[in-house]
């Protein structure tokens, strides 16, 4: 279980964020939401070790991971980045492959068993007919889940993704969101995810972790933090909360523009 505890993040002696807390459980999905400027990328950057948190602490299983090295913090947490292009063509299965570099040695290489597992995320993701495509020669869609299981193959207890449907058409952000909800559902992996759709929130999450034009720091339930109110004082538009139900019957709650 992931617990941040009091945690204060920020530059050097400018304090972002201060005070926050929660909780996040096995197979938990929480998405961070909030406008453009307000410390999203500061806390996720504390999270995963690359800015040094002010006060406070991130634990795991009740371990604080300030006191780890890159190498074990690597093998239990994962971080999926917005889709990018390597420099170079590697084959899908070698981009996927690299998600083992926690598990092997410095001057290792991937072994048949680490090459079978990286197969198996592809498998997860049913994007296994991609493992001898080119990766710069894939679509964009394509390559965010090819991140997601390069991720999966680290076998950590965490994946922190970063706006992970930022560069995708309406059609591959659903495959995409789908298939991370799902994750979070069948594994007990925990999953926190950025996003600037507050619908992203209300249909996919668990929990959500909100953030105001002020700072403020609010974490729940994404039907009853994501109000009428903080829409309009976040984003600066009115809008309207709607309840709906979807083909089999379920409940949703989704955001249009007043």
């Amino acid at each position: 279980m992931l617990e941040i505890k009091s945690l204060c993040c920020g530059y050097k002696t400018k304090t972002v964020l201060k005070d926050i807390s929660f909780t996040l459980g096995k197979g938990e999905l929480l998405c961070l939401l909030g406008p453009n400027g307000v410390g999203k990328t500061t806390l996720f950057k504390t999270i995963l070790g690359l800015l040094p948190a002010q006060g406070g602490e991130i634990l795991l299983d009740n371990q604080n991971v300030a006191t780890w090295s890159r190498r074990r913090f690597a093998a239990r947490v994962g971080y999926v980045p917005q889709a990018h292009t390597p420099p170079f063509p590697f084959r899908v299965l070698d981009v996927v492959a690299t998600g083992r570099t926690a598990h092997i040695g410095l001057f290792s290489s991937p072994t048949s068993k680490d090459f079978a597992i990286a197969e198996e995320a592809l498998s997860t993701l049913g994007i296994h007919h991609l493992r001898e495509h080119t990766y710069t020669e894939i679509s964009g869609g394509e390559r965010q889940l090819v991140l997601i299981a390069r991720a999966l193959t680290q076998q950590t207890d965490l994946l922190i993704m970063d706006e992970p449907t930022s560069n995708l058409d309406y059609g591959n952000q659903i495959k995409v969101l789908d298939h991370i909800r799902r994750i979070s559902r069948e594994t007990d992996i925990s999953i926190i995810l950025t996003t600037h759709y507050p619908n992203h929130a209300l249909l996919y999450a668990s929990k959500a972790l909100i953030l105001d034009r002020h700072s403020t720091v609010c974490v729940g339930r994404p039907h009853e933090v994501i109000t009428e109110q903080y829409l309009h004082e976040a984003y600066q538009i009115k809008s309207r909360l709607l309840n709906i139900v979807n083909p089999s019957g379920a409940p949703l709650r989704v955001c249009v523009p007043a």
